[in-house]
């Protein structure tokens, strides 16, 4: 990891590191566990499309978790996808938490809530 070039600087690799937490399949991480729009390993499996659109993405993550025998996918993916909308939903209101959540369908009282949940400062 020392050796990628991190374009998106300390926020990509701050992304990076929430996503190994999740997606790594165990207490080593291995290159394999890196996100894909990050390996450079060209042995890994891409996903079907190579379109980098995000529901080819999960199928792939998907049936990579299920190949390793996990369990409770559904949850750690919904956790992870709630962070990162909400995340970006902030960013993207430049910290304006009524705008985010009526952007994300929420309610302010619901973004608070998963602010909470989910750790996110």
């Amino acid at each position: 990891m020392s050796q990628l070039p991190w374009p998106g600087n300390v926020r990509q690799l701050e992304n990076v590191c929430r996503w190994l937490t999740v997606m790594a399949s165990g207490q080593e991480v291995l290159p394999s566990d890196l996100p894909p729009e990050i390996h450079s390993d060209s042995s890994i499996e891409k996903p079907s499309a190579e379109s980098g659109e995000w529901p080819d993405l999960l199928a792939s993550w998907t049936d990579k978790q299920l190949r390793d025998g996990h369990h409770n996918i559904l949850n750690d993916a919904m956790l992870t996808f709630e962070r990162i909308m909400l995340e970006r939903a902030l960013q993207h209101t430049h910290g304006h938490k009524q705008d985010a959540a009526k952007r994300l369908g929420w309610g302010r009282n619901t973004l608070t809530r998963k602010l909470k949940e989910l750790g996110v400062n």
